[in-house]
């Protein structure tokens, strides 16, 4: 079959790579009918996560037609249409019990390796390095699903694969994060980053029925499209961030903050940005955390930050003190996918949120590493590539 393979920082290819088998009586095999780019996916193009290996068949946002199910599969049969989490989940350990998907106690096949990293080991994912499984990825023609009859999301045939194709991330992902937040009625929500996951955040944050929602950015298309989603738009090329969320909040700061940025946060003129690029070139310091560092300073005390942004490893110069003395509250965590999609696949349904406006590029997968240059450098209004094999 044909894939996207990871070969180094700034090369992904279009490879020939074998076919997925079945390996385990409870493995599925599907036929993707359409993956994406994930904003994630570029720390593994950067070369930002751990234990990647050359070749590895990247991806985590994908969906398709079941080809083939092992013997003991119960709740899947050949031709079913399903979009697949990005988190695989076994649905009878402790964690899986609790809701806690991405926290999956059984799926990471390389456990022992993220024990000694994380303490204690999270759920297997899709194509994201061997320190979370090293399971082949989505940006593929086949794919093996582990567990298959809790790693799947079956889809109405009534709804597009554009319409439901981001369930198994970007969606529930800005769902959890603004969940997370407790938002209330009067509450002024920020979000830092107008990416995928931030424009999710946006939609959610509006439909869960924040006061004011503040999207912040430098990209004039994204901060297009999150003012097209019901939220105020702040470039923070053109405006300071702390003086414009002062005005916008009468003095008090926002209540709820939503890092939907991650590990490679940037601002040039910023000292705490070129100092963490300084440190990160000379691997003294895996992420760079501007954008926490100005959550914390910005939010009301009392408040709650939301972190769906990932991160990988150490960071420095985080103010603790200010995160103490304000009592802030901070929630993150990889997304547990299933726990929400039930309800987002309704709203899909009933015509709440159409999931396709952020789609920006649509090509086919031979196209892919081509786009990963386009996304990285957010390129032509370059907010949400999907690709076709």
């Amino acid at each position: 079959m044909k894939a996207l393979c990871w070969h180094g920082k700034n090369d992904i290819r279009y490879e020939t790579v074998p076919d997925p088998e079945i390996e385990d009586p409870r493995d599925a095999i599907i036929n993707v009918s359409s993956c994406a780019i994930c904003g994630s996916d570029l720390h593994l193009f950067h070369h930002f996560m751990p234990s990647m290996k050359s070749g590895d068949i990247v991806g985590h946002e994908f969906m398709g037609e079941v080809m083939e199910v092992g013997s003991e599969v119960k709740h899947l049969k050949v031709g079913d249409r399903v979009v697949v989490p990005f988190t695989i989940t076994c649905g009878e350990c402790d964690q899986c019990r609790r809701g806690n998907f991405s926290l999956c106690e059984r799926s990471n096949r390389n456990k022992a390796m993220a024990d000694k990293v994380f303490g204690h080991a999270g759920a297997g994912l899709f194509g994201y390095s061997h320190l979370t499984g090293g399971y082949a990825g989505g940006q593929a023609e086949y794919v093996r699903v582990p567990f298959a009859d809790e790693t799947h999301i079956q889809v109405p045939d009534t709804l597009t694969d554009e319409q439901v194709l981001f369930l198994g991330d970007i969606f529930p992902t800005g769902w959890q994060a603004a969940v997370q937040c407790d938002i209330e009625p009067t509450d002024t929500v920020v979000i830092w980053g107008a990416g995928p996951v931030g424009q999710f955040c946006v939609r959610s944050a509006v439909l869960l029925g924040a006061k004011q929602v503040i999207v912040i950015d430098n990209v004039p298309e994204r901060l297009s499209m999150a003012q097209a989603g019901g939220a105020i738009p702040l470039n923070f090329d053109e405006e300071s961030v702390l003086g414009r969320l002062n005005d916008l909040t009468h003095g008090k700061g926002p209540e709820k903050c939503i890092d939907a940025v991650g590990l490679e946060s940037h601002v040039p003129r910023s000292p705490d940005s070129m100092y963490d690029r300084v440190k990160q070139s000379l691997w003294m310091e895996n992420d760079r955390a501007h954008v926490l560092r100005e959550m914390i300073y910005v939010c009301r005390p009392g408040g709650v930050l939301s972190i769906p942004g990932v991160y990988s490893g150490l960071v420095d110069k985080i103010p603790m003190g200010q995160l103490m003395n304000k009592a802030l509250s901070v929630r993150s965590g990889q997304t547990h996918v299933r726990r929400w999609t039930d309800d987002l696949v309704r709203r899909i349904d009933e015509g709440q949120i159409d999931p396709s406006f952020v789609i920006t590029h649509s090509v086919g997968l031979d196209e892919g590493p081509e786009m990963y240059n386009i996304f990285r450098n957010k390129q032509d209004g370059c907010v949400k590539v999907v690709l076709k094999p």
